[in-house]
């Protein structure tokens, strides 16, 4: 099985996740790190179709968190590809999300100032966001999926509510498959829900 692993926001290609492929599972994985262009969810997007582009036999790209959404975008923009979808606790409604955290004043702000710090804890250093990482998720937090998708969510996400998963696999039917497990963001207590997604994914 050959994957490409698209990491969270706070994520690393050698996260739990895609270790768990690797040496549990014996996948070929392929983990780009996603801020290489920077931290929007379209400089994300962007690095996955570079690496989807350069990898036309890869059987499953699978995204977690912000690569989960990250995954979805590069779906809807290369659906030509021969792939499926595989993801977990995806950030759907991204800008749902910022609107609640951030108020028109905060956010009117933010266009001023033209950035924000933020507490990254996943590089354990204070990063500056632009605006543009609100402007491109008011374009990119409910694509269109172009691909068999399936989705694991947990009933317990206190991160990103299940329930924008659920909307999306209603709105998708035809392409998108959830399964809602009792488990918070991170799925740690899920993985093994991995490996059995993906075996009805690859059904023919």
């Amino acid at each position: 099985m050959k994957v490409i692993f698209a990491h969270g926001f706070e994520g690393s290609p050698d996260g739990s996740k895609p270790t768990y492929m690797r040496e549990e599972l014996g996948w070929e994985v392929i983990a780009p790190v996603l801020s290489t262009k920077g931290w929007t969810i379209e400089n994300e997007t962007e690095v996955l179709l570079e690496v989807i582009d350069e990898n036309p036999d890869v059987d499953i790209i699978s995204g977690s968190s912000m690569g989960g959404l990250a995954a979805l975008n590069a779906s809807e923009q290369r659906p030509d590809s021969n792939f499926k979808l595989l993801l977990l606790a995806p950030v759907f409604g991204l800008v749902d999300g910022l609107r609640r955290d951030y108020n028109k004043l905060q956010l009117a702000g933010w266009k001023l100032k033209g950035s924000v710090p933020y507490e990254h804890r996943g590089l354990g250093q204070t990063i500056k966001l632009g605006y543009d990482f609100f402007t491109a998720a008011d374009k990119m937090s409910w694509p269109v999926p172009a691909h068999q998708c399936i989705i694991i969510h947990g009933t317990g996400d206190a991160i990103v509510p299940i329930e924008r998963s659920r909307k999306m696999a209603e709105q998708h039917p035809s392409k998108i498959h959830l399964i809602e497990v009792d488990d918070e963001h991170r799925l740690l207590e899920s993985l093994e829900r991995i490996p059995e997604a993906a075996q009805l994914l690859m059904k023919p």
